[in-house]
């Protein structure tokens, strides 16, 4: 092979992210020109509505997926939490990446923590897992919806008013925005999204030169963790419509997988978790999510399906 195409979104964070990967095989493949392919993704276009409201973050993928199937590209790269469980028929994950910080972390403007933001503090975020968690921890939040790239929603904290945002911490650092961050939740508080803080590298299935050459990008304790969350996710169907978490930690050959399942606001919330070889994460992550569904979450989620149908 001899070029090597890599497509991404065109944020500065998804930039960023490829850049990385791009910098990583150059290093292992000197001979092969490798260049970026910036594709605009229909989660990129509409930025005045939720993204629960819009299809979830599948819409940040769609176009780069069609792009890698009409051999537009050879690679993409995004994050791993943005990656819905069903994947194209013909499309697999090749690689994950050693994963960064997967917590969430709280931007403050007047540099209070959420324990101690005041009464009624508005709190600015995308996601319904977050949303959830905060208003379990302190129901007088309120809550308001946040979109736009890293920076765009640091500003919108002076700009629209806003007490705090929450975002994933992975992101910050990548961008080198550390000194904006107030406080790093607990993962006990704030259990982290499906994959948040790893990359994923996906290929078409079948292309065997592409799919050797990024295994030397996958971690393998970052892919067990992030197989096994994403096993959780699939059994549980969720999506951006549904409060839905979990947090693979890896000791040694061992996995601790923490999961949860929400009501949209965070008035009830079910987590659970399970130890067991990390070798057989994938089959925990199902185990999992059958505790949490038994426990209340399946009544959860139907009562989600159906609100969101009416």
């Amino acid at each position: 092979m001899k070029n090597l195409r890599i497509g991404t979104r065109g944020s500065k964070l998804a930039l960023w992210q490829t850049n990385w990967i791009k910098r990583e095989l150059d290093k292992l493949y000197p001979d092969i020109s490798i260049s970026i392919v910036k594709i605009k993704t229909t989660g990129d276009k509409i930025l005045d509505s939720p993204l629960a409201k819009i299809g979830g973050k599948g819409l940040f993928v769609k176009e780069i997926e069609e792009a890698l199937l009409r051999q537009d590209i050879d690679l993409a790269v995004h994050s791993m939490k943005d990656v819905p469980a069903d994947l194209p028929e013909e499309l697999m994950i090749g690689a994950a990446t050693k994963r960064e910080d997967p917590r969430d972390v709280l931007i403050s403007r007047d540099g209070a923590g959420i324990k101690d933001l005041k009464i009624g503090a508005t709190i600015g975020t995308t996601s319904l897992r977050r949303k959830a968690q905060m208003l379990h921890l302190r129901p007088d939040f309120v809550i308001a919806s946040l979109r736009g790239n890293l920076d765009t929603r640091i500003k919108k904290i002076y700009t629209e008013g806003l007490d705090g945002i929450v975002v994933a911490a992975a992101g910050v650092k990548r961008l080198c925005l550390e000194e904006n961050i107030t406080e790093y939740i607990d993962p006990q508080i704030s259990i982290p999204a499906i994959g948040q803080g790893a990359l994923a590298i996906e290929i078409r299935k079948g292309d065997d030169e592409v799919e050797e050459m990024i295994k030397k990008l996958d971690h393998k304790e970052s892919h067990t963790a992030v197989f096994a969350e994403r096993a959780f996710l699939k059994r549980l169907e969720g999506g951006c419509q549904t409060p839905i978490a979990a947090h693979g930690i890896i000791n040694e050959d061992d996995i601790v997988l923490y999961g949860m399942i929400a009501d949209v606001e965070g008035s009830e919330i079910i987590r659970d978790q399970i130890t067991g070889k990390g070798e057989d994460g994938e089959t925990l992550g199902v185990e999992l999510a059958e505790r949490l569904l038994k426990s209340g979450g399946s009544r959860i989620l139907e009562e989600i399906y159906k609100a969101g149908n009416q």
